[in-house]
């Protein structure tokens, strides 16, 4: 099977068996392609961890996700191997039920996995109709080796919405920590990250998809040795930890999300420096703080009027 896929030199056939087989090194692959792949390298990590882990997918799809059923579909026999199993919603809340129910599996005795890795999908305004699920959900938390990320696709210059929406706001409401990738290599490294966070604090793990981001394509690195997952050492687990566990009651989960869940979120953005410095100035005069695909703007920008290092040395730019 191949595509024709747009390159910095014109069009040219991909492989798309080379997208789903190939175990390391780079592989040209656009936005969706590289969501579709993130599963396969968790479930590639979960195993050379000792873990035997299946994967769920389940959402409904809408514009800059409009195309990721479909990616999906066609890779379902790479995914089948690897016990990951992809059933799109009826519309995006059951989507969310149903991963919801994912992270139940290992509450209840007779469990074939050790846990079920997640991963819904929806559309910006598909994430404020699910707003319910993301709470319950997000309050009951994650299994120890499943965890959630929620791909939001969000469209902020309205290019094929008929509103511009933006998820961040949404998933702060519901009490989960936000991802933003940069851009399609972020995409495959942020969301292993993203994982191993719901897995350590019990949240679900809001994750960005901006159009400009699906519809590009490079050559992206899929060696697991990219990721060096550390577990925060400034951060006590409470008693009982912080996964999801059975009877659990509705006030227990709201102390243990606000006092407990979300500070071990930041614990671990501490841990993996999700969150750092780029430049930094000795002396620093003025700061940029950006993320997501606007950093890459940032960047650009610098270079675009000339700002190398010593220039923003000079007048002490830090971002």
């Amino acid at each position: 099977m191949s595509d024709l896929s747009r390159t910095p030199n014109g069009l040219r056939p991909v492989s798309l068996d080379d997208v789903w087989e190939k175990d390391s090194g780079t592989v040209y692959m656009n936005g969706s392609q590289a969501l579709a792949r993130l599963p396969l390298l968790q479930a590639q990590l979960d195993r050379a961890n000792g873990l035997n882990t299946a994967g769920f997918i389940s959402g409904y799809r809408g514009s800059p996700l409009g195309g990721f059923d479909k990616v999906l579909w066609k890779a379902r026999d790479y995914l089948k191997k690897q016990n990951i199993h992809f059933l799109p919603g009826i519309n995006e809340d059951l989507g969310a039920t149903a991963v919801w129910g994912a992270q139940q599996v290992n509450i209840f005795e007779g469990a074939k996995y050790d846990g079920v890795f997640s991963l819904w999908y929806g559309k910006g305004p598909g994430v404020d109709r699910t707003g319910d699920v993301f709470k319950h959900a997000n309050a009951a938390g994650t299994s120890r080796f499943g965890g959630v990320l929620a791909v939001a696709g969000d469209d902020h210059a309205c290019k094929s919405s008929t509103l511009p929406h933006q998820s961040d706001y949404a998933f702060l409401d519901a009490g989960m920590p936000v991802l933003n990738p940069a851009g399609i290599q972020d995409i495959l490294d942020m969301g292993l990250y993203g994982w191993a966070m719901s897995r350590f604090s019990g949240c679900w793990v809001g994750f960005k998809a901006l159009a400009e981001n699906m519809d590009s394509s490079i050559s992206a690195n899929i060696d697991l040795s990219r990721i060096d997952i550390r577990i925060p050492r400034d951060f006590q687990l409470p008693e009982g930890g912080l996964n999801s566990r059975w009877p659990d009651k509705p006030m227990a989960q709201e102390e243990r999300l606000h006092r407990y869940k979300l500070e071990a979120a930041k614990a671990f953005c501490r841990a993996n420096r999700l969150d750092h410095t780029v430049y930094s100035a000795r002396q620093p005069k003025f700061g940029i703080i950006t993320t997501g695909k606007a950093y890459l703007d940032v960047i650009q920008a610098l270079a675009d009027l000339g700002l190398g290092e010593q220039e923003r040395e000079t007048i002490g730019l830090t971002v």
